[in-house]
């Protein structure tokens, strides 16, 4: 089983960035997707999310609006496109898969991801 972010980079207020997350080793169009965040010194936090077959969503108060969660199962892969990016969106994103959440709506409980990727590093400066 293997998760790998990646996407990220440095960017300043206002910019974008768009995250991937690449699966292999389950099968991803039965798993939900999240992604997670965590800043420097602060607990990780959830971000966004989205079940497996029929795509709901969920968002953070904190990105709504602004970050776009996605997935393309014929390419076992989900993206989180994120625009007007601020500073407090540093930190370093995870992906993270679970079982759960097919047909309702996701949560970004960590609990409840059994599968997680190594992160990548997000930095927007002012």
């Amino acid at each position: 089983v293997q998760l790998q972010a990646s996407g990220g980079g440095s960017v300043q207020t206002g910019g974008s960035l768009r995250l991937s997350c690449a699966a292999s080793g389950f099968p991803f169009e039965d798993y939900a997707i999240g992604w997670f965040r965590q800043a420097p010194g602060k607990e990780r936090e959830g971000v966004s999310c989205i079940s497996s077959r029929f795509g709901n969503t969920y968002y953070a108060d904190s990105v709504k609006g602004r970050f776009t969660i996605s997935r393309d199962n014929a390419k076992n892969t989900a993206y989180l496109q994120m625009d007007s990016l601020k500073p407090e969106d540093t930190a370093v994103y995870y992906c993270a898969a679970t079982p759960l959440y097919r047909s309702g709506g996701c949560f970004v409980d960590e609990r409840k991801y059994d599968y997680w990727g190594r992160g990548t590093q997000v930095t927007v400066s002012s």
